[in-house]
């Protein structure tokens, strides 16, 4: 697009680092790669003016600007409050019921219940009898309950599903953390306590 000026122009492109328009001065230091860069556009600079450090005007007229890139921390799904009372839930849930029950949280693949059964699977046959998972990814939105043979005795198809519908609920209000205490007590509740002696 060209404004009044026909030495000025306005040029929009794609924000990615090319090593042939971009000048990477001003990027950061010797040695920094392209990646580390983000390319921006901007008002191309008129003849005989010299661009700012970082910025380099191409052949076309336009302007190359190089920023660096400072990642902030990685981020996590639960606080340490939350994080706490998932602990306590689980705990809470293993201990009434006698079943083990476990959160999975990330990504489930291509078949979303094939890599659940797997997960419950690796527990090992004699674990896997009593255990329970839930298998959650926020990304593909999905959720899976996998019980073994004696847990689904006590949790039937049905108590899964209102298990699942209250944690869909919860994640909608974008509450993860409550989502799972939520069926974790629901499940709980369904299953009964067990009688030590």
């Amino acid at each position: 697009m060209a404004t009044g000026d026909s030495q000025a122009r306005t040029v929009t492109s794609e924000a990615r680092p090319d090593p042939d328009t971009v000048d990477h001065k001003g990027a950061g230091g010797p040695g920094e790669s392209a990646a580390s860069a983000v390319v921006g556009t901007g008002i191309g600079a008129a003849q005989g003016d010299q661009p700012d450090v970082g910025a380099a005007v191409m052949p076309a007229g336009r302007v190359s600007i190089a920023h660096r890139v400072v990642p902030g921390p990685p981020t996590v799904p639960f606080t340490t409050p939350q994080l706490a009372r998932l602990d306590e839930a689980l705990t809470l849930s293993s201990r009434t019921t006698g079943l083990d029950f476990s959160i999975y949280l990330g990504d489930l693949g291509h078949d979303t219940r094939v890599s659940a059964e797997g997960l419950h699977a690796s527990l090992g046959p004699k674990s896997a009898s009593h255990a329970v998972l839930i298998a959650v990814s926020p990304g593909q939105r999905v959720v899976e309950v996998v019980t073994g043979a004696e847990a689904y005795r006590r949790l039937p198809d049905r108590a899964c599903k209102l298990a699942v519908m209250t944690m869909v609920a919860s994640f909608k209000e974008g509450d993860l953390a409550g989502g799972l205490i939520s069926a974790l007590r629901m499940l709980t509740d369904q299953a009964g306590t067990v009688h030590h002696r």
